[in-house]
């Protein structure tokens, strides 16, 4: 008899618990992500002395659309004191752990945010294209 108001009470937990860690996901982002790239990017900033004292505005966040299937969803934007008007956007491969920049910046202006893809002051040599191999 305790053993199947165990297995009817477990099974109530998982039935609960499913839906929530979904919409939890689903609103917030999926929380490894999150972790893995605060690990990673702002290591890889410190060995290209991109040293807070340069930098305006620096966290993850995660976009409301599709992006390029090698990376993590999620992205670590920074603003440079520098280039106040100009967003950064940093990704984390999937294979290797990479950290790599956005061709894609956001560029404020006053008609609104656009995204730019032009060379600026702080944009890397090589950087990738957010929007390629996404899955739609």
């Amino acid at each position: 008899m305790n053993r199947g108001w165990f297995l009817a009470f477990a099974a109530i937990i998982i039935v609960l618990a499913i839906p929530t860690v979904l919409l939890y996901v689903l609103n917030n982002g999926n929380p490894y992500t999150e972790f893995i790239v605060n690990q990673y990017v702002p290591n890889y900033l410190k060995e290209k002395e991109m040293t807070q004292d340069r930098i305006k505005k620096s966290l993850y966040v995660e976009p409301k659309y599709l992006i390029n299937r090698d990376f993590h969803h999620g992205h670590y934007m920074i603003i440079f004191k520098d280039e106040p008007d100009i967003t950064y956007y940093y990704g984390l491969t999937k294979k290797g752990k990479q950290v790599k920049q956005f061709c894609e910046k956001d560029k404020e202006s006053s008609d609104g945010t656009n995204i730019i893809e032009n060379r600026t002051k702080h944009s890397e040599k090589k950087c990738v294209r957010m929007f390629d191999h996404r899955d739609e």
